[in-house]
């Protein structure tokens, strides 16, 4: 009789509980929303989810504020997002970093990315792009290649920072290629891109969104991309590919929530980017940017979180790549 009484306790508490997640789920949001970018401002996150934002943020009928914190190859942006509280109110817009990090700084993490954080919305995909500084005098894969291998050690790349899609590429096509390149990381994809028009580094990979008007300025030279195909938003660069080289780093771009946030609000959060991203109105300004929208669900995010987290702690071992 007493294990009855104490299983109809529990089943009426749960229900409790269970009405109350519900009745906030109906309610949220009820104020802005943080989004926490751990890039400079300019770069390719901050790019994508400043496209979105308005609308998100319109259909949600609260503000979406973005807050850049970069630094620590995003781990101090990650990391106030990891350690916020599930209440949906905190989220983390992140690229390719948050998959790699795991593989390349391994016990260094301030946290652990699988049990501390859970997918929303994976928001889109788009190649690396290599552009280089007309002073290095390589218009070219081929010719650039054949300066790296007659100056070992003297070009350099620059890149958004250690651990994200660009600096990986770099490091792919160092081995594929067999070249010696200096990586020199930044705090973002901005401060790179400053340094690299100032001529103050060889080269550098990043995203279309912020590499296209200068190469359409012919302040930079657009030398190939990753990926199986060429991008329709550059389709005369060609692909590292075509050359015969492997270099598979395409960012990723996705939105994070911290672990335990509730699935109600994760599929209420997810479904209103997704409805930006797949608005026929955003398309041309997507795709001009170089991004390719996926808009998946949070549980679809997650999985692939994970696989993906996998996969380039193998690419890493296997490459043996390695940050300072």
């Amino acid at each position: 009789m007493a294990s009855s009484s104490l299983l109809t306790r529990r089943a009426f508490a749960a229900s409790l509980a269970l009405a109350a997640l519900s009745a906030r789920a109906q309610k949220f949001p009820e104020r802005p929303i943080r989004i926490v970018i751990p890039y400079a401002p300019g770069g390719g996150t901050d790019n994508l989810v400043r496209a979105i934002a308005p609308q998100v943020g319109a259909s949600l009928g609260q503000q979406l504020v973005i807050d850049n914190k970069p630094g620590a190859s995003t781990m101090i942006g990650t990391e106030i997002v990891a350690k916020a509280p599930p209440d949906g109110y905190t989220l983390l817009a992140t690229d390719s970093a948050l998959l790699v990090n795991p593989g390349l700084f391994k016990a260094r993490m301030p946290f652990d990315t699988l049990k501390s954080l859970q997918g929303v919305t994976m928001m889109a995909t788009a190649p690396v792009i290599l552009i280089a500084h007309p002073s290095l005098g390589a218009a070219s894969l081929p010719e650039l290649l054949a300066l790296a291998r007659a100056k070992p050690g003297a070009l350099n790349y620059g890149s958004g920072g250690s651990g994200t899609a660009p600096h990986l590429a770099g490091e792919l096509l160092k081995i594929a290629a067999k070249v010696d390149i200096q990586h020199v990381p930044y705090k973002g994809t901005s401060q790179a891109m400053n340094d690299l028009l100032a001529g103050q580094v060889h080269m550098m990979f990043g995203g279309i969104s912020t590499a296209r008007q200068h190469v359409e300025s012919g302040r930079l030279r657009a030398i190939a991309l990753t990926g199986n195909s060429r991008n329709p938003a550059m389709p005369n660069v060609p692909t590292f590919a075509e050359h015969g080289l492997k270099v598979e780093a395409d960012s990723y771009w996705g939105v994070y929530a911290p672990a335990g946030v509730p699935s109600q609000l994760a599929d209420l959060v997810s479904g209103h980017f997704a409805r930006a991203l797949k608005d026929p109105a955003n398309a041309d300004k997507l795709a001009g940017l170089g991004y390719i929208p996926i808009a998946n669900t949070p549980a679809q995010h997650t999985q692939q979180m994970r696989s993906m987290v996998q996969a380039w702690a193998d690419v890493i071992n296997a490459a043996r790549i390695q940050v300072e």
